[in-house]
């Protein structure tokens, strides 16, 4: 059996929308944090059976793949295996320590880690060799956002090419506050085509690429309000295209809002806090400098602890593992 694991990624400069040439490629670029904490661990061993079959690891947030679901990733098990010339069949299991399908990433952390395990187990099986940079390429192939997941830290993302950046600011803390953990009824994969729709939807990637040049200055030197800014105004740009899409689709619930509220009135009761993002999903990011540490507690206090479940890396707070 061979066993592998790689964490999600939550982008500040989201890519919306993919290019019309089938190969996952992004209509803009982005730049997205590694979670190192929250992962998808995968396992392959070989099957007697006559196809390829998907499992779930028993985890403390164990998930159902849809059909659907199942046949994609079915689907880049067999790209993986032609890239190596594999024709024997194989048991894939999976699990995340985090909730799957809500606006974490999970389809980043799953195929990355389904197609480092599977690198590793066929390189081993046939002395082919391949890069990380080949892995990043093979696995977007399945999950655009996935190549992001085999780099830590900052990862700057353009199409062609994925690799870390170094900035002011390499070692973060990072919350997300669960506000809906039910599979999302419009995925990741059918709003990047329904975004095309909105009227707003021209001058989309102007945008995005403009807010990619700021945010990088904005860290070398450090100008932390301004990475709050950038990243509060992109990931509303994004889901105002859900919201303006035709027909229209939105994944904010009450509670949502609330976080959200609560992290723009913390900044303005205390001048500092996090960077606040979202995914396709229901669920808020907040990223804390190590040196914030005190006040992320401070926020946790006052405004999550009791109330709202809350994945994150501040040992104080709760770990999340497999």
């Amino acid at each position: 059996m061979w066993t592998s694991d790689r964490a999600a990624n939550i982008a500040l400069i989201k890519y919306m929308g993919k290019k019309e040439n089938g190969l996952n490629q992004p209509t803009n670029s982005s730049i997205s944090w590694t979670l190192k904490h929250l992962r998808t661990r995968v396992s392959l061993e070989p099957s007697e059976k006559d196809s390829d079959i998907w499992l779930p690891i028993k985890t403390p947030y164990p998930f159902k793949m849809s059909q659907e679901g199942k046949r994609k990733y079915i689907n880049h098990f067999q790209r993986i295996k032609n890239h190596f010339d594999i024709n024997e069949h194989f048991v894939i299991s999976s699990g995340n320590n985090f909730p799957a399908d809500c606006g974490i990433a999970s389809s980043a952390s799953s195929f990355a880690a389904l197609t480092e395990v599977s690198c590793e187990a066929f390189s081993e099986m046939t002395g082919k060799k391949i890069s990380t940079v080949e892995k990043a390429k093979l696995s977007a192939m399945g999950s655009g956002s996935s190549c992001r997941s085999f780099f830590d830290g900052w990862v700057l993302w353009d199409g062609d090419e994925v690799s870390s950046v170094k900035t002011d600011i390499d070692d973060l803390l990072h919350m997300v506050v669960i506000a809906g953990a039910s599979a999302k009824k419009v995925s990741s994969s059918q709003a990047h085509q329904r975004v095309k729709t909105s009227s707003l939807f021209p001058g989309r990637i102007e945008r995005a690429e403009a807010r990619l040049i700021d945010f990088k200055k904005s860290t070398k030197p450090l100008d932390w309000p301004r990475l709050f800014q950038i990243a509060w105004e992109e990931f509303w740009d994004m889901h105002v295209l859900f919201e303006t899409s035709q027909p229209p689709f939105g994944y904010y619930v009450p509670t949502t809002i609330s976080v959200l509220n609560s992290a723009r009135d913390f900044w303005e009761k205390n001048g500092d806090g996090p960077l606040v993002t979202m995914d396709a999903g229901p669920n808020v990011h907040l990223l804390w400098r190590e040196d914030q540490e005190g006040l992320a507690l401070k926020y946790f206090n006052e405004s999550l602890k009791g109330k709202l479940t809350c994945l994150t890396n501040i040992q104080e707070i709760g770990f999340a593992k497999i």
